[in-house]
């Protein structure tokens, strides 16, 4: 696979997902929180390892987007700027999948849905050439 390809997959799992969140969130009866905050850090994660993978850096697996942001930061300074974005969200990944961990209200999903949309946004910004 080219790199092109690669890197289209992984920002065209991001959006997907980050499009999961939000239909989670203002599509559903009642709201889907839960699945909407984990999609969200779901697109963070793909989007931060796209760059990694534009850096010519195979991703780890992880799902800790604070360890994949200081991977980018390492790479691009500019990173830091969603550091914050990124420890907010990383919770998302693994307290939604079991019952009652975190208690999660419409505006956290707001919230998520909002670092999530900035985290692949960013993203994307540092790797132009995604389709």
């Amino acid at each position: 696979m080219t790199l092109q390809g690669l890197l289209n997959q992984w920002f065209g799992i991001a959006a997907n997902d980050l499009t999961v969140a939000t239909r989670c969130f203002e599509d559903f009866y009642p709201k889907q929180l839960d699945i909407a905050c984990y999609h969200c850090q779901q697109a963070a994660e793909k989007a931060l390892k796209g760059f990694l993978a534009y850096c010519d850096i195979e991703p780890p697996k992880t799902h800790n987007l604070d360890a994949l942001c200081e991977m980018c930061v390492v790479q691009d300074v500019a990173f830091s700027a969603i550091s914050e974005a990124c420890a907010k969200v990383n919770p998302y990944g693994v307290v939604t999948r079991y019952p009652k961990e975190m208690m999660i209200d419409e505006t956290k999903t707001q919230a998520a849905i909002k670092r999530a949309q900035t985290i692949l946004a960013f993203c994307r910004v540092k790797v132009p050439v995604v389709i």
